[in-house]
Formats: structure tokens, sequence, C-alpha cells
């Protein structure tokens, strides 16, 4: 009689996989997607090539995990940032100050992974989901100029989707600008001014055309 005798346990993980995916992240901000290798990888994460494969599976989708995390992470801390009570300018200035903080964060390459990294990883996965967190994003300070219009700290015509649209388009540019190593003190100045000209009043446009 042949009796079953349990398998013994397999060796235990000698790495934390959350703060190898973190290790990754720093990998592909400081190389881009196409310049990252598996060596690359493997020595960044601090994970065997067979653990690697096992765990955390081919590049493509070792960054998706890495996109995602991140994306989840630092939108809590913009959500934060922004919606934190305080006079609206304040909440756009502070949004705009996160991305630059994260854009210039100590022990990694400057820039993002969403702004500077994804967009060039021709993936329809990744296109999409980039559209999606723009469309999140957007609504989010679309949100909080009309708490703003609600409190009456900006007029009810404050033309909301497309200031919404610029206050994002701001912090990309904020964001590329330390890529190519504008130093942080220089950016956080200048989201300053930027915080004011997004709350300028609404240009009023004549309906009769100059002679």
């Amino acid at each position: 009689m042949i009796q079953n005798t349990p398998r013994p346990p397999g060796r235990p993980r000698s790495f934390d996989e959350r703060e190898a995916l973190e290790k990754a992240t720093r990998v592909f901000r400081s190389k881009g997607y196409d310049g990252v290798t598996i060596d690359d990888l493997v020595a960044g994460m601090g994970v065997g090539r067979p653990s690697l494969y096992s765990v955390f599976g081919d590049k493509r989708t070792i960054f998706l995990r890495v996109l995602k995390a991140y994306a989840e992470a630092k939108g809590a801390l913009a959500a934060k940032a922004l919606l934190a009570p305080r006079a609206v300018r304040d909440s756009i200035a502070s949004f705009m100050k996160f991305a630059v903080e994260s854009a210039t964060e100590e022990g990694c390459a400057p820039g993002c992974l969403i702004v500077c990294v994804a967009p060039l990883v021709d993936d329809a996965e990744v296109r999409q989901f980039l559209q999606n967190i723009a469309d999140r994003v957007v609504a989010l300070v679309e949100r909080r100029f009309e708490d703003g219009i609600s409190a009456g700290e900006i007029p009810s015509d404050f033309p909301v989707a497309a200031r919404a649209r610029q206050v994002v388009d701001l912090c990309r540019g904020l964001t590329m600008r330390a890529q190519i190593g504008t130093p942080r003190m220089t950016l956080l100045r200048d989201v300053e001014e930027a915080a004011d000209l997004v709350l300028l009043p609404r240009l009023k446009t004549s309906s009769k055309r100059r002679a």
C-alpha cells in the first residue's frame, strides 16, 4: 500500500513583492520602457530570473502592474492635495505642487511614469489606461471648481471643464520640465503664478464684429 505523504513546503520568497515592484518603478522611470531589459529588472528588483517570471511575468506584465500600482498610489495623494479643505486657489496650487514634488522625488529619475514614460509605450492597453486616468483627473479638478462655485469663491459662469483641462495640462508641463532638469524650487515658484492664471475671470467677448 502506497501512503500519500505531504509535499515539503516550497522555499519561502527571499523578497517582498510590493518592494520589488517599487524597485521596478524606479527602473522604468530611469530607463523608459523600451530601454529596460529583463536583466535590468532582475538586477533592479533584486529577484532571480526564474522568480521574476513565475511571480511577476514578462516585461510587459510587470510594467502594467507597476503602472497601475503607481497610478493608484499617486492618484490618492493627488486627490488629497486637491480636495483637502482650503480656498480653491490654494487647492489648485497644492495639486500642482504635488505634481512637481512627485516629478522631483529624491532617489528616482526626474519625471513621472504616467506622463513621461507610459505615453511612449506602443500598447493599446496602456493607451486606454492612460486615457482613463486623464478623464478621472480632469473630472476630479472639475469637482473642485464646482465646489468653489457652490461656495461663492468663483463665479457661476466659470469655464469649469476648460480650466480643469488646463490645470492637468499645466501639471504635465511642469512634470516634463522636471524631467529635463528644471530645479524643483523654480517649478514650485512657477506653480504660484500658474494657479493665479487658471483662476482669471472669463473674458467677455463682444457679439459685434469690429468694423
